[in-house]
């Protein structure tokens, strides 16, 4: 039966405005966007431990910045479609389950941690991420245009951070999920994103804790 397609092939008439940050748009004909083409086509064929890995030849950064890209959409549009039960009183803190908590810096504007809601540290989170990935000098993407020699660790801050509001779903959300028919579309998106960070090991494991028997479960079901 194969994949259910990634959440970034979902067409852009069928948005609905509860759709949460503009989605972040790979330019048509770039090698990007070839990259992307090659990543879904090989998401399609069911093997997802095949799909992560990088594409002969090709680039590591430029590999890791299309997914990362990639992964912002679909996290974007599954956190989108809970909006609506993810609020300031169902959510007043940052957390996935009752273990762990996250607090909110950016270095820049916010330079000492602070405790918010789930809505309010999502949306700080979401925007920090997508002023990233429209950064030319850390994410480029003309050719030829080297990438920045921060450029890994910039990227793995980013997917440790997109992995909390995957972490949050999952704790606090899942029955929402479920109720939207959903799980599948999660799960998959999860599944992909976790196989990616474990390929090219972007993501401490102590991070990933909050969902430390579901990676378990998803593992061994591909082993």
């Amino acid at each position: 039966r194969g994949l259910t397609a990634p959440v970034s092939c979902v067409p852009s008439g069928s948005r609905s405005s509860k759709t949460f940050k503009p989605k972040k748009n790979i330019p048509e004909g770039s090698h990007q966007y070839e990259l992307l083409k090659h990543a879904e086509a090989t998401l399609g064929s069911g093997n997802l431990r095949q799909a992560v890995m990088l594409p002969e030849g090709e680039d590591l950064n430029e590999w890791i910045a299309v997914n990362t890209v990639d992964f912002f959409n679909q996290i974007n549009m599954l956190y989108g479609t809970i909006t609506e039960f993810c609020t300031e009183s169902s959510c007043p803190l940052m957390s996935a389950g009752p273990r762990y908590e996250y607090h909110w810096a950016d270095g820049t504007n916010i330079k000492k941690p602070i405790k918010c809601s789930a809505p309010k540290y999502i949306d700080y989170l979401m925007t920090w991420v997508q002023d990233q990935l429209d950064d030319e000098t850390l994410f480029p993407s003309k050719i030829g245009v080297p990438f920045p020699k921060n450029f890994m660790s910039v990227a793995k801050t980013i997917l440790k951070r997109l992995f909390r509001v995957y972490a949050h779903i999952y704790h606090q959300h899942f029955d929402s999920v479920i109720r939207l028919q959903e799980e599948a579309h999660l799960n998959t998106s999860f599944k992909h994103f976790i196989f990616f960070v474990q390929e090219f090991n972007l993501i401490d494991r102590r991070e990933l804790a909050p969902l430390q028997e579901l990676i378990e479960k998803l593992g061994s079901k591909d082993r």
